[in-house]
């Protein structure tokens, strides 16, 4: 316990990292991933095809190859990012696709009949979608959105591997010196995550709630 409080400043800095990859990752993702969605259901076939394309390439290739690309592969391309930015970048494009097919779901909840009575009204494809789709989706999506984020948090741990100091490059640094609380320094660094993950999900759970006694 002590070597937790004596290396607490370390944890906590480590925690901001975290937590600042969560919220910019989750932000960026979340408009990209709107931006996919709504080209998924475009009339255009060539974005319908990029979407496509996009959410399958990406979610299926591993995250460590993502950030290897965004680390390694950018730079020698011109883009010079430092390993923090190369990161947010990585996470946030790996996510989107996730946000996608998340709000597509919701989409295809909504009745047919809705976008239909849109068009009649003389309401364009970008009207129908942003005024009469998307805010009804991203209603019934709100939980799955929310594990979405809370798959993120646990995914910036990835990004230790490439130099960014958050939590789990804070205690692989702490075990080195102290490789005799390995137990401990996992378990604070367990309890750090949970403090995240956890108010997540109950916020998930109330509003899932919520959105079943509305239908």
């Amino acid at each position: 316990m002590n070597v937790i409080i004596e290396n607490l400043p370390r944890f906590a800095e480590g925690f901001l990292m975290t937590l600042r990859l969560l919220v910019i990752s989750g932000a960026g993702a979340l408009v990209i991933g709107t931006v996919v969605a709504a080209m998924r259901i475009s009339p255009i076939p060539a974005l319908r095809g990029f979407a496509v394309v996009y959410t399958e390439a990406i979610r299926n290739t591993p995250l460590t190859l993502v950030l290897f690309f965004c680390a390694l592969v950018l730079p020698n391309l011109g883009v010079r990012l430092d390993f923090t930015t190369a990161a947010l970048v990585g996470l946030t494009f790996y996510t989107s696709p996730f946000v996608a097919e998340a709000l597509r779901s919701g989409i295809n909840g909504i009745p047919v009949g809705q976008a239909e009575a849109a068009r009649a009204l003389g309401m364009g494809f970008n009207q129908t979608v942003r005024l009469i789709v998307l805010p009804q989706a991203v209603r019934m999506v709100i939980p799955p959105l929310i594990n979405v984020l809370i798959a993120l948090t646990k995914n910036t741990s990835v990004a230790a591997g490439f130099s960014v100091i958050e939590l789990v490059a804070v205690s692989r640094q702490v075990i080195q010196q102290n490789g005799n609380a390995t137990i401990a320094i996992l378990v604070a660094v367990a309890v750090f995550y949970l403090v995240i993950t956890i108010p997540l999900g109950q916020v998930a759970a109330h509003l899932e709630r919520r959105v079943m006694v509305n239908r």
